[in-house]
């Protein structure tokens, strides 16, 4: 029987093909009493089994490193996985449960994890639900071992597209997923930024999150169409559906395929504006997606995805080498690095204090505040990025800034790590460009010290949007509140770029409201003239700025920055995009 389910569209484009059933964490096991001589061949057993999956998790983090097409993020989300296996309440606990309650492995293992997941479901903090998930999908993978599973996703390729179907995926699933013609992803949990969103985007795979029953609904082997674009998931379509997606599928690849004329083309408006278009990337690896767009440059180099996935801190000489690579390979063209933005949901283990529980990681000490904290591993990078200057337009951008004092500590910094690199006499670009990140609203509200000492702004709208409406935006029970066309937001987006522009000082915006093609023409009228997003969506952006006239946007704009009520603010913005 054909039926329709309504999710989160995270990953536009259309996916036709059969399901493939992934098992979530919730397994049953049987509970059995083991006999005296036994119990230490059942630790042994347990010790197998997570020594497997260590070594799995290894061999999927190679993997991860070796291909060029994973996204930085997911070497990332395997590390803490492996960090959350040697855990001793993983790995010890159960071992004294088996020893003294003379329990079966299984049993003792799921024992534990109930234990766990009901102090993370006390504390109700959105962070740490999110890392409880986290340690269900590593517990999940031992008892596998313990139990004799295997994924069938992992050892079978099927003709045509696969369509992943789960309660929810662990990045190291779609590291292994990478390996097969994946044709979508299918999950009941998960948000606009949920790691298998992420991935989704990066690989540039359809997919639809949130969906709640979906892995209890479908069937394995059913056919299914993804519309990742309106968030919709057809389960066994009849015949006329299934001939009506298959031609709006040809259409869009068409459509892609047109899309790739314009890489050589200038991006200028109507009315003869040039627009700056620029990419975001984590790893050196990414350059050659940047050089596939032509894009302008780079206006976010995520630099703590260098930093991600390792034991020790990345040295001075090492991150050197990582930022001239890039500078080297865009001659003449701005590469913006920006300062480590590790903390909330970005950590790693040898990142000082990682391991300590902050009450709201999102509002605790990150990016600039953990720089400010820990100066040789701020001067470090600071040297690291000005010795990079010496082969290219390098510009520093700083994240998180709140305060007119962070600033002034923050360009003392840049003056120590000259002063050291001069002694040294080590040749580097003294005039070295600075930007700050408004993402917070207490910057985009009181702009006046940052447009004075800084040479450019870029506005983060992801976080923007997390700290103007009090969401936390990795928590799909508030993914719904995550609200881009909030006229707060809009108003803040709108108050930066004027503000800057008044002062002389260039405005950017890096978030994903820049790969937005729904959202361009908007940023065109309130005046933007910086985009920077990921390669995957440049072209499209270009086509539509190449579609517009600024000069008949700004009016049109202005009269949609006055509405307070969401319905006549989003009738008003489907009037400007069709025009």
């Amino acid at each position: 029987m054909s039926f329709v389910i309504h999710g989160l569209a995270v990953s536009p484009g259309i996916a036709i093909g059969h399901a493939s059933l992934i098992s979530h964490a919730a397994l049953e096991v049987a509970q059995y009493l083991v006999k005296e001589r036994d119990i230490e061949a059942e630790l042994a057993r347990f010790d197998s089994a997570v020594a497997a999956v260590r070594a799995e998790l290894g061999a999927l983090r190679v993997e991860a490193g070796a291909s060029l097409g994973a996204p930085a993020e997911l070497s990332a989300f395997v590390d803490v996985h492996a960090m959350i296996l040697s855990d001793p309440l993983l790995a010890e606990v159960p071992r004294q449960l088996i020893r003294e309650r003379r329990c079966n492995a299984e049993w003792a293992l799921v024992q534990q994890l109930e234990q766990i997941t009901a102090q993370f479901d006390e504390i109700e903090d959105a962070y740490l639900r999110e890392r409880k998930h986290d340690i269900v999908q590593v517990v999940e993978r031992v008892l596998k071992v313990l139990l004799g599973h295997q994924r069938k996703a992992a050892r079978r390729v099927r003709d045509g597209d696969l369509i992943i179907v789960a309660h929810d995926l662990s990045p190291a699933d779609t590291i292994q997923f990478k390996q097969l013609k994946i044709g979508g992803f299918v999950t009941d949990l998960g948000g606009a930024t949920s790691h298998t969103a992420i991935v989704a985007r990066s690989l540039a795979i359809p997919a639809v999150v949130g969906l709640h029953h979906a892995r209890a609904l479908i069937q394995e082997d059913e056919l299914l169409i993804i519309d990742g674009t309106r968030g919709v998931l057809i389960v066994a379509p009849d015949q006329r559906v299934l001939e009506e997606y298959r031609l709006r599928k040809t259409e869009l690849e068409l459509e892609r395929h047109k899309l790739k004329r314009l890489r050589s083309s200038r991006a200028v408006t109507l009315d003869g504006q040039e627009i700056e278009l620029s990419v975001n990337i984590e790893m050196p690896q990414d350059i050659d997606k940047v050089k596939e767009v032509d894009a302008a440059g780079v206006g976010l180099f995520r630099t703590e995805f260098l930093f991600m996935n390792r034991d020790e801190l990345p040295g001075e000489d090492e991150q050197f080498e990582a930022y001239r690579s890039v500078v080297k390979a865009l001659p003449g063209k701005p590469v913006t690095i920006r300062s480590l933005d590790l903390g909330a949901d970005k950590t790693t283990r040898a990142m000082k204090g990682a391991g300590r529980i902050e009450p709201n990681p999102a509002l605790g000490m990150r990016a600039i505040r953990y720089c400010l904290a820990e100066p040789h591993i701020f001067l470090a990078q600071l040297r690291a990025i000005l010795r990079a200057s010496l082969y290219g337009r390098v510009r520093l951008l700083v994240p998180m800034l709140a305060h007119a004092h962070e600033i002034e500590q923050t360009l003392v910094m840049l003056a120590l790590a000259k002063s050291q690199l001069h002694e040294a006499r080590i040749k580097f670009d003294e005039h070295i460009e600075v930007g700050g990140m408004i993402e917070i609203p207490a910057a985009a509200l009181a702009l006046g010290p940052f447009v004075k000492q800084l040479d450019f702004l870029s506005i983060g709208t992801n976080d923007l949007i997390q700290y103007t409406l009090a969401i936390d935006r990795t928590d799909e029970a508030v993914a719904y509140l995550y609200d881009p066309l909030h006229p707060a937001v809009l108003r803040l987006i709108a108050l930066t770029i004027a503000t800057g522009r008044r002062a002389g000082v260039p405005v950017a915006v890096c978030g994903e409201m820049a790969g937005d093609p729904t959202l361009t023409r908007l940023l065109l009228g309130m005046g933007l003239n910086q985009f920077s997003m990921h390669p995957a969506q440049l072209l499209e952006i270009k086509q539509q700025v190449m579609k517009s006239d600024c000069s008949l946007l700004r009016g049109r704009v202005a009269r949609l920055l006055r509405q307070d009520e969401p319905a006549r603010l989003l009738e008003q913005l489907v009037k400007i995009n069709a025009h």
